[in-house]
């Protein structure tokens, strides 16, 4: 379940995805399969190739990339969200969803 999240932001999202730029986008979630994360951020691009040339630069496997007909993405989270977060200076996302290091 998927919340904390604005209407225009995912619009912004979306049409970054389309034009075939990565975009990044951060949201509080829920899912029983992982207690641990309370937030998920989804790294597009409709570009697969550029996708997944960006995400093994993260050590990110393209079997992860979630196959959407329109977005494309990675879910990022726990550690490797923080990481790809502060490798790519999304600092506010960072400080929004209070995902700094302790």
């Amino acid at each position: 379940m998927a919340f904390g999240l604005k209407r225009d932001e995912l619009r912004a999202w979306q049409e970054k995805v389309r034009c075939g730029k990565i975009a990044f986008l951060t949201h509080y979630w829920m899912d029983e399969r992982f207690p641990e994360s309370y937030t998920v951020t989804k790294v597009g691009c409709s570009d697969l190739e550029k996708l997944q040339k960006w995400g093994e630069k993260y050590g990110l496997d393209s079997k992860w990339i979630h196959r959407d007909d329109k977005y494309p993405h990675f879910d990022l989270f726990g550690e490797y969200q923080r990481e790809v977060l502060y490798k790519e200076k999304q600092f506010e996302q960072i400080e929004r969803f209070n995902l700094s290091h302790d």
